[in-house]
């Protein structure tokens, strides 16, 4: 009773934690070690949740959560031979159960769902760019679409990704402003940024009624992006990247298409103001102490899965 109980809290401090998360500052001095603390809470609160149903409708078997399935399962096979007595057998804990493996089976469903719904999106699309997408020797490396609209995105892939950029970007932009953009879309390829945003998308896509999902998915969305910014400001101005965003802005930027990363979004002026003046430097005690705790969090649940209740 005691797991379950450690358990129902951690997850209940991790859905306070998010929310408290959502309206903080200081994730923008530090996206990456925001980003790494934001999937701990999120990995935490649904082991957290599932467990702590769990070990209340196992705790006749004793041993923790690991144990108790698997001594549970060895006995509702033999109560189905006649040769054993299935635990528990009482209603409330019946009902745990049951509630428990739902919720696994729902997030777990989600978010296969959710890969494949992208890998799907991205296959379609990459069979399109082959036939009305060129190289421009003036761009090495990128595929360039014939569109007169402003456009720049980073399309993920197992075996690689590609950078996409219209023509109408390539008029828009300066060279140095399209280098500051091309260096955020390799950012997005290289840190598989992608893989960052999907357990958000499905757990939104699940639950969108939860304003606390919707803001996770939107943060972390905001600080896929200054991280791939950070990433740029190593190889440009960031002056230059910011009046590349303020262009695509003010140039009415086409949306990323479904499964790819876009330079321009949502909060384009909050990523501006970043770059031009950029806040006081998070300190680097801080940041490990972040990683630290999102590390240790990480560890609490799988721990009280197999401490034995």
């Amino acid at each position: 009773m005691i797991t379950a109980a450690v358990l129902a809290a951690l997850a209940m401090a991790c859905a306070m934690g998010a929310w408290r998360l959502t309206f903080a500052k200081w994730p923008w001095r530090a996206p990456r070690a925001a980003i790494l603390l934001w999937q701990s809470l999120g990995v935490t609160w649904g082991l957290a949740s599932v467990g702590a149903l769990l070990a209340y409708a196992l705790e006749p078997y004793g041993g923790g959560v690991v144990y108790g399935l698997h001594a549970f399962v060895d006995s509702a096979v033999s109560f189905g031979t006649g040769h054993g007595l299935l635990k528990p057998y009482d209603l409330p804990r019946v009902s745990a159960l049951i509630a428990g493996l739902t919720l696994l089976a729902v997030l777990v469903t989600v978010l296969l769902a959710a890969g494949v719904q992208t890998l799907r999106a991205r296959r379609r699309h990459r069979v399109l760019l082959a036939l009305i997408a060129h190289e421009d020797p003036g761009v090495p490396g990128v595929r360039v679409v014939d569109h007169p609209g402003a456009a720049a995105y980073c399309l993920p892939g197992l075996m690689g990704s590609e950078v996409v950029v219209s023509a109408g970007t390539l008029s828009l932009l300066h060279p140095d402003e399209l280098t500051a953009v091309l260096a955020h879309e390799a950012a997005h390829a290289r840190e598989r940024h992608d893989l960052v945003l999907l357990p958000f998308t499905a757990l939104n896509w699940a639950l969108p009624w939860l304003s606390v999902v919707r803001n996770a998915h939107s943060s972390v969305a905001l600080l896929v992006e200054m991280a791939a910014d950070d990433r740029a400001r190593r190889y440009c101005s960031p002056r230059r990247l910011a009046t590349a965003l303020l262009r695509f802005g003010t140039a009415g930027a086409v949306p990323a298409p479904d499964g790819a990363l876009g330079a321009s979004g949502e909060h384009v002026m909050a990523r501006v103001n970043r770059l031009v003046k950029p806040g006081p430097t998070f300190p680097r005690h801080a940041r490990v102490s972040v990683i630290t705790f999102s590390i240790l969090l990480s560890a609490s649940a799988p721990l009280l899965w197999i401490y034995p209740a």
